[in-house]
């Protein structure tokens, strides 16, 4: 995922966790804002040290960039997405991670149910 399409500051991350918008399942929690300039949506990810040493967080950081990889034509340009990874994730497969995401986004009213109907 290109640069453009990532939140890094600290500033920016306040400010979505300012519009206090989330979801939550029992392993993401999904922040959102709304920014109707954008050319593109953003995402910010945090993982924290509870799901394991630096290469275990990695790799649960390139599990959920593919993720949006692939739902990245069905995801809205207005939208700031923060993704917080819980530590019940550590150690699951790509396919349960794309799909314990894809939830946490419907929950969140990101993506559409019917969308990934074939994908539960």
């Amino acid at each position: 995922m290109r640069k453009t399409f990532r939140i890094k500051k600290p500033e920016e991350f306040q400010a979505v966790f300012g519009q206090h918008r989330s979801v939550a399942n029992k392993y993401f929690v999904v922040y959102q804002a709304v920014k109707p300039t954008q050319k593109h949506f953003r995402l910010g990810l945090s993982v924290g040290k509870k799901i394991g040493k630096a290469h275990d967080r990695v790799w649960v950081k390139r599990r959920i960039r593919q993720t949006l990889l692939e739902l990245k034509p069905e995801l809205p340009d207005e939208l700031d997405i923060l993704v917080i990874a819980r530590p019940a994730v550590a150690g699951k497969s790509q396919q349960f991670i794309k799909k314990q995401l894809i939830h946490a986004f419907r929950l969140a009213r990101i993506v559409k149910d019917e969308e990934h109907a074939k994908s539960k």
